[in-house]
């Protein structure tokens, strides 16, 4: 989707400035933010993409104006509202009724340090020859999806080239739309940055990582 989270190239907002000895977190409630995403993400309610596409569509305004910790609580807050494992009480009071939920999987305090070095890989197994090979010339497709897409916009429409192929891997349009993975083959593409921003960008070339379904060939 077209939302504020895909801010590569666009200008007006300032440069990135670096918190000198930055801590890991700002506040003790951000830790909870995490812990309680982490743990919910293991009930298998929800998966990443559909996290991801729920804090990319916060509204605009409160996007921006909130902290990354901030997102992630009003997503974890849309998402168990959105899946009545809350309401409007229990959120306005901050506490819950006492009514439990059923949920598939429980991630227990003792499991944490192996879960989260297991990770969740979403390499697939291969599903049949990639289209593309590298140094292959391909063109990003023009699209406007209503959903998460991983497809920044100021690659849309552009020319680049096939670096590295990184397999197959679960396409996270169709995850997030709740399709299922969708195995689809993954590609690093080169593209130069003069034509992405113009002649005032100081890089030379820029490396976004998109699914075969993304791409056409071209002969440009």
């Amino acid at each position: 989707m077209n939302g504020p989270h895909d801010l590569g190239g666009a200008q007006g907002f300032g440069p990135v400035v670096p918190e000198e000895n930055e801590p890991v977190f700002h506040a003790d409630w951000e830790k909870r933010v995490l812990a309680i995403t982490l743990a919910m993400g293991a009930t298998g309610t929800w998966n990443l993409d559909q996290s991801r596409q729920s804090r990319e569509s916060l509204p605009p305004a409160q996007y921006l104006a909130s902290s990354y910790y901030e997102i992630w609580f009003q997503a974890l807050e849309n998402m168990l509202r959105e899946r009545g494992l809350v309401d409007e009480t229990e959120i306005e009071a901050g506490t819950s009724s006492g009514r439990s939920k059923s949920l598939n999987r429980i991630l227990r305090s003792d499991e944490v340090v192996a879960a989260l070095g297991r990770g969740g890989p979403v390499v697939r197994p291969e599903t049949g020859p990639a289209r593309f090979a590298v140094g292959d010339r391909v063109i990003a497709k023009k699209m406007n999806p209503k959903g998460h897409t991983r497809l920044p916009r100021y690659a849309r429409g552009q020319v680049g080239v096939i670096a590295r192929v990184h397999g197959v891997h679960v396409f996270a349009d169709a995850n997030a739309a709740g399709r299922g993975e969708d195995p689809q083959w993954l590609y690093s593409v080169e593209f130069k940055a003069n034509e992405l921003w113009g002649a005032d960008t100081t890089a030379a070339s820029v490396h976004v990582d998109l699914w075969e379904p993304y791409l056409e060939p071209t002969n440009v």
